[in-house]
């Protein structure tokens, strides 16, 4: 075996456990948190107040979306349970937090920025408004 090869295997070896090892020093986070869909209906009793009464598969309609910091590229999706909880593992770094088709559905609810922090969780709630009619001007 020449000494060029030699040192390609050498140079190869190495940079696969260097990957290897970058990789263990940042283990992943966890982001979690509760889904709270609240409900504008025109049949709503007279005191007009949004409903927080949710059937448990109501949850899955609406899929959460992870974003990269800047919002253009999805990292991840994570549907809440039956109890409107949600968790789910995520690299280090800054991601929004989304509802997917907010327009197509009507869902009013703000996008939450958060930073994901290796070994540890951050806590991320999401509140929607489901049920709104577009505005008449």
């Amino acid at each position: 075996m020449s000494s060029n090869l030699k040192s390609l295997i050498a140079a190869s070896i190495f940079l696969t456990l260097a990957d290897a090892a970058s990789i263990k020093a940042a283990p992943q986070g966890f982001m979690e948190g509760h889904l709270k869909i609240l409900s504008l209906r025109a049949v709503e009793p007279s005191d007009n107040m949004p409903r927080t009464t949710v059937a448990p598969e109501t949850y899955a309609e609406y899929l959460l979306i992870i974003l990269s910091q800047d919002g253009k590229n999805e990292i991840a999706h994570v549907t809440a349970d039956e109890n409107g909880n949600y968790r789910v593992a995520l690299p280090p770094g800054a991601y929004v937090l989304s509802v997917q088709d907010r327009a197509t559905k009507r869902v009013r609810g703000k996008q939450q920025p958060f930073t994901v922090v290796s070994d540890q969780t951050v806590r991320v709630d999401m509140n929607i408004f489901v049920g709104f009619e577009r505005f008449r001007a």
